[in-house]
């Protein structure tokens, strides 16, 4: 089973959650988009109720979703693809907070409410130097939201994707499906 993680204000019905619906269904592989609370102990209670419901979980997570991948992946030994994770999310989402608490859902753009209290849940999920998991990393240069140089220090072990350019999104990432699934297997 892959479980695929969306970023923080996303949807298990964003882009890449439904290019990779598609792309894995007509593989015959299964695979679930689950749409997380913006609570992160929520969210990750959610995350470990599926891990412990299936059998050969990997994971893909993207942003705030491969933060949440790693933590995961250390803790029960899984296969991961994390694009443009947030490995720094608590300073990455404090703006958020200093934008008066609040923060765009991308899904439907609608507010929630974002509150130190979750910055304090984050830190509960570091991962200082993940050397359990098995970690395909792919990164564009030119995300605009993280800077990729923080997931290359933080996963120097990792196989690695890297592309000049790009955005936060990860530009193109429909050439990459088949090497995902190569290392999901």
């Amino acid at each position: 089973m892959i479980i695929y993680i969306h970023g923080f204000g996303s949807s298990g019905q964003s882009g890449k959650a439904n290019l990779f619906r598609e792309y894995f269904k007509k593989n015959n592989i299964e695979y679930i988009a689950p749409s997380l609370s913006y609570i992160p102990e929520l969210a990750v209670t959610t995350l470990e109720e599926l891990i412990n419901s299936y059998s050969n979980v990997s994971l893909i997570g993207s942003s705030l979703g491969g933060f949440y991948s790693i933590y995961l992946a250390e803790k029960y030994r899984l296969k991961a693809v994390l694009i443009n994770p947030a490995v720094k999310s608590e300073k990455t989402l404090k703006k958020h907070i200093e934008l008066k608490n609040r923060a765009e859902s991308y899904y439907d753009g609608s507010y929630f409410e974002w509150r130190e209290s979750h910055l304090d849940m984050l830190k509960k999920y570091v991962v200082e130097k993940p050397t359990i998991g098995e970690y395909l990393l792919m990164l564009n240069k030119g995300d605009e939201v993280l800077d990729y140089r923080d997931a290359l220090e933080k996963l120097a072990d990792a196989k690695k994707i890297i592309e000049e350019g790009g955005s936060h999104r990860f530009e193109n990432i429909e050439k990459y499906l088949k090497k995902i699934i190569e290392h999901m297997v």
